[in-house]
């Protein structure tokens, strides 16, 4: 008798986000998407990036596809970003029909929602924030651009920036990325407060807009409001001071311009990808504190990838509380969860495996240094974007490598935690207390 096979709904959103990557690929590979032909490889690596909202880019997306192309990317990030079971409900709202148990679990998954309770009006939330700050945005873009470039282009320039820095995407329409662009403070202050607050994560807005108070704040907000500010001020001081007199960087440039990059550059690596400075010139300790911004990456519900930041502050109040000789985790006068502290340390660990074998694989097939290597993986499975000018030197079998681990960036992570976080079965058995010798 024929037996269908179930899915689970980490499985299904899985599914589904492999189903807009294929439907991408082949979009981008048809004639009227490119200027010239491109590789099956380059198509699908251009799609995955476009879909993880990553911004790694193997050809240049500027002069390597059409306006045909260069919408149906935006259309990825846009989709990528906000999740494709966002749209699809929203689809549903407006057509008036009933979201069923089967939906909203999935809508659970995707969102990293604790419970099904509230996902739909999250959903709708999220499409009301997400237009309100997109519209925002672009007006302030098209000051700078419309005089710049007509109105035509102008506006488009700006709708894809927009699209592509508030979905913590990577990908400009320039060779140098924003470089151009370095000291403009209408374009450094657009540009990375769409990073910060897409970053920030879908609940903390929606908690923002409805608490107004900050006693009010739910203690996840609370943690990614402080936890956001603390790294990119910690990020911003460290990156100015290493990299201040550096030709290759910050020291070819002007005083305000120089901090202009550094704060810029600060913001950036929590998954953004976008770049005014030559990444490939950074100092050795400035790329690793880079790589460091990059595998934590972004908050949870966020358009940003990474093991995310709460997940990170999670693992170091575990490690004082240790330290401590405590026995229960606390942030801001709240226990943490055992089952969440673990958690935590799980997903951490099953990324720095993933990490570890994809750099040993492209130790071998690819001809860079080590630091390139490793920036290039992290960077990939942060889905942040930046590069140290490798990624167009991938061979076919780094370019497999790399889009797994933004596949696994995007997917992985989300759906190890809600594996890891399903209540075991009961058992009547416990077997008895045993001794490791650790440390």
């Amino acid at each position: 008798m024929y037996n269908p096979i179930k899915l689970n709904p980490p499985q299904i959103l899985a599914l589904i986000f492999l189903s807009l990557v294929i439907i991408g690929g082949l979009l981008l590979k048809l004639p009227i998407a490119t200027e010239k032909p491109i590789s099956w490889i380059d198509s699908f690596f251009i799609a995955v990036s476009a879909s993880t909202v990553t911004g790694l880019t193997s050809i240049d997306p500027g002069s390597s596809f059409t306006l045909f192309g260069e919408i149906v990317i935006m259309f990825l990030i846009q989709v990528g970003g906000l999740g494709i079971m966002s749209f699809a409900v929203l689809v549903v709202i407006m057509m008036g029909k009933r979201i069923g148990i089967k939906q909203r679990l999935i809508m659970q998954e995707a969102l990293n929602q604790p419970s099904i309770g509230g996902v739909i009006r999250l959903v709708r939330n999220l499409f009301l924030f997400t237009v309100s700050i997109e519209l925002i945005a672009i007006f302030f873009l098209c000051l700078k651009w419309v005089p710049e470039m007509g109105f035509a282009k102008g506006l488009y320039y700006s709708i894809f920036h927009t699209i592509a820095a508030y979905n913590n995407a990577g990908f400009a329409l320039w060779p140098d990325n924003l470089a151009r662009y370095v000291g403009d403070p209408t374009i450094n202050m657009v540009i990375t407060l769409l990073i910060i607050v897409g970053g920030l994560g879908f609940t903390v807005l929606v908690d923002l807009w409805a608490s107004r108070k900050w006693k009010n704040l739910s203690l996840h907000s609370k943690v990614m409001i402080i936890g956001t500010i603390a790294v990119n001020i910690v990020a911003f001081i460290a990156i100015y001071l290493m990299e201040r007199n550096n030709p290759g960087t910050l020291g070819k440039l002007s005083g305000a311009d120089k901090v202009w990059a550094a704060y810029f550059q600060a913001i950036v690596p929590r998954t953004a990808g976008f770049s005014t400075i030559d990444i490939g010139h950074m100092e050795p300790a400035t790329c690793l504190l880079t790589i460091l911004l990059m595998f934590v990456g972004a908050g949870s519900t966020s358009t940003g990838g990474g093991i995310k930041l709460t997940t990170f502050i999670v693992i170091v109040a575990a490690v004082v509380t240790f330290l401590r000789g405590k026995d229960e985790t606390v942030i801001m006068k709240r226990t943490i969860r055992n089952t969440i502290v673990l958690r935590a340390l799980a997903i951490s660990c099953i990324s720095a495996i993933f990490i570890f074998l994809a750099v040993m694989i492209m130790s071998v097939t690819e001809k860079g240094s080590f630091l390139q290597i490793l920036f290039e993986v992290v960077s990939a499975f942060g889905t942040v974007g930046l590069t140290m000018d490798f990624t167009m030197n991938l061979t076919v079998v780094g370019k497999i490598v790399i889009i797994f681990m933004m596949f696994l960036g995007k997917i992985g992570p989300l759906t190890l935690a809600f594996s890891l976080a399903k209540p075991a079965d009961k058992a009547n058995i416990r077997y008895p207390d045993g001794e490791l010798f650790t440390g």
